[in-house]
């Protein structure tokens, strides 16, 4: 979203007669990318929908503090990518009593997610992703599967640009060892 298309959508967010419209307008412009942000993160259809949801209502209780300082994309992936970290963090205290581990609870929804159309070579990938600890598997995704920039990722994740090169080089090798392995 370019700079002035971003000031003409914050003015209509002050005005209460605009502000439905240039929310749905947001919501339509960035609804799939960030599906599929999430998506990979927690890897089943159902729970990146639910996800989605919760960052748009986020999103729509918290449109009057902000304050136009990053880009409203990056405010969102920035809500996304918490409430996806909040969601893990759930799902692992949830299972924290079962023989699985909340990577293996979360490949075995993904198979069984009926959206989930991957091959085998499709799933050894997002098995090798995840492997790589938390922080390190939504690095990879950004950068290898939307292709974002790594300042985009440090507004987002609120890091800098060299951490995250690191951890995606070490997330690369990573994920590189584990598929020769496999």
């Amino acid at each position: 979203m370019i700079e002035k298309d971003q000031k003409k959508l914050l003015e209509q967010f002050q005005n209460e007669a605009t502000k439905a419209a240039a929310f749905s307008e947001l919501v339509k412009t960035s609804h799939e990318k960030l599906y599929w942000h999430i998506r990979r993160i927690v890897l089943n259809h159902d729970d990146a929908d639910d996800i989605l949801q919760n960052t748009y209502m986020k999103a729509w209780n918290g449109l009057s503090s902000f304050r136009g300082e990053s880009q409203i994309t990056t405010w969102l992936y920035r809500i996304a990518t918490n409430e996806c970290l909040t969601f893990l963090t759930k799902e692992r205290m949830k299972n924290i009593t079962s023989s699985l581990d909340a990577e293996d609870i979360l490949l075995r929804k993904m198979e069984g997610d009926a959206y989930f159309n991957g091959d085998e070579a499709q799933k050894l990938l997002q098995e090798a992703i995840l492997t790589l600890p938390e922080k390190q598997r939504i690095v990879f995704n950004m950068r290898y599967f939307q292709e974002m920039s790594y300042e985009k990722m440090a507004e987002i994740l609120n890091t800098s640009v060299g951490a995250l090169k690191a951890s995606y080089h070490y997330a690369v090798k990573k994920v590189e060892l584990f598929l020769k392995e496999n």
